[in-house]
C-alpha cells in the first residue's frame, strides 16, 4: 500500500509523481516557513515539470480544504471523545490543529493535486 509506485507513497514523501526519486520542494523541512511553498521547476531525474501550466496549484486550494477538513475531525474526535474536553477546548484544539499543522497540510495538497495528473512510470525510475 506505501511502496515505491503508488500514488500514496508520492503523495505521503512528496516525491516526483513520475519517477518517485527527488522531492519536489527545494526545502523538505515543511517548517520552513519561507520555502514552505518553494518546488523545484523540474525533476532532476526525469525532467518532469511539476507546474503542467501557470497557476496550476491553485487547484490544490480545493484539495487543502477536504485535508484541513480531516485534520479538524481528528481533533474534534481526540479532544471530545478521547479527552472528554469542554465545547471551548474543543475549539482551540481544532484552531491550535490547524495553525500548527498548516505548512503539512498545504504540501500534501499539493502533492494530492499533482497525482491526480500525473502516475508513476517505472521506465523513469533509478536502477
Amino acid at each position: 500500500m506505501f511502496k515505491k509506485g503508488t500514488k500514496l507513497y508520492s503523495i505521503i514523501t512528496g516525491t516526483c509523481p513520475k519517477c518517485h526519486e527527488e522531492s519536489m520542494f527545494k526545502n523538505t523541512n515543511p517548517y520552513a516557513l519561507y520555502e514552505a511553498l518553494s518546488m523545484h521547476e523540474r525533476c532532476s531525474n526525469c525532467q518532469t515539470k511539476y507546474k503542467i501550466e501557470p497557476s496550476f496549484f491553485y487547484g490544490s486550494m480545493y484539495v487543502s480544504y477536504g485535508v484541513g477538513i480531516a485534520f479538524a475531525v481528528a481533533a474534534f474526535v481526540i479532544s471530545f471523545y478521547v479527552f472528554n474536553a469542554g465545547l471551548n477546548t474543543v475549539f482551540i484544539s481544532i484552531v491550535a490543529t490547524l495553525i500548527v499543522f498548516l505548512p503539512i497540510i498545504l504540501r500534501v495538497s499539493r502533492n494530492i493535486w499533482i497525482n491526480l495528473f500525473m502516475s508513476y512510470d517505472k521506465s523513469l525510475a533509478k536502477k
